[in-house]
């Protein structure tokens, strides 16, 4: 084997571990070819564009990495005002920072529509007949010690499952 076919090999192995890796770390390619289409199909009504596989690898690798660079710069910004949690101002001051503030006022739209969403589901959901269940008689049960306790109704666990995701999506958007 000749010195050029070592080399050739090598770096065969390098993009295909490369390749791994960007497959592993990158956004569901479902996802992607469906956003890249989305967009291509409004730009362009006359035609139906299809997608090679490397195009749409190129556009889940630009994807990440514009995420990571923008966390970044996001992160940089929290820091600089010595919190330790990054807020959507810190994302917004952070595409400013980068050179893309034509975004800001599309994310500012659609981050006041999530928020206005998750208010009207968790309002709706403390006004239904569910939340009203809790003033049930809870059954005891044994507790495995010989003691007896109170059971929670299957309700109270899907409720606070419940409120615990809405306020895990509340802090994600604060945040």
């Amino acid at each position: 084997m000749t010195e050029i076919e070592k080399q050739n090999k090598e770096k065969e192995k390098v993009v295909a571990e490369a390749t791994v890796q960007i497959d592993q770390e990158g956004l569901p390619k479902t996802i992607v070819r469906r956003l890249v289409k989305e967009k291509l199909s409004q730009l362009s009504t006359d035609t139906d564009i299809s997608l090679l596989r490397d195009s749409l690898l190129a556009f889940s690798e630009s994807a990440r990495l514009f995420i990571h660079y923008l966390s970044a710069t996001a992160n940089d910004i929290c820091k600089e005002s010595k919190r330790q949690t990054i807020n959507a101002e810190d994302v917004f001051k952070a595409l400013e920072e980068i050179e893309f503030p034509e975004l800001i006022e599309p994310l500012k739209a659609s981050l006041e529509g999530f928020r206005e969403k998750n208010s009207k589901r968790k309002s709706a959901s403390s006004k239904s007949p569910e939340s009203n269940k809790k003033a049930k008689v809870k059954e005891p049960v044994e507790n495995g010690k010989g003691k007896m306790k109170e059971q929670p109704l299957d309700n109270e666990n899907e409720d606070a499952q419940a409120e615990e995701e809405v306020n895990e999506v509340e802090d994600t958007v604060d945040d």
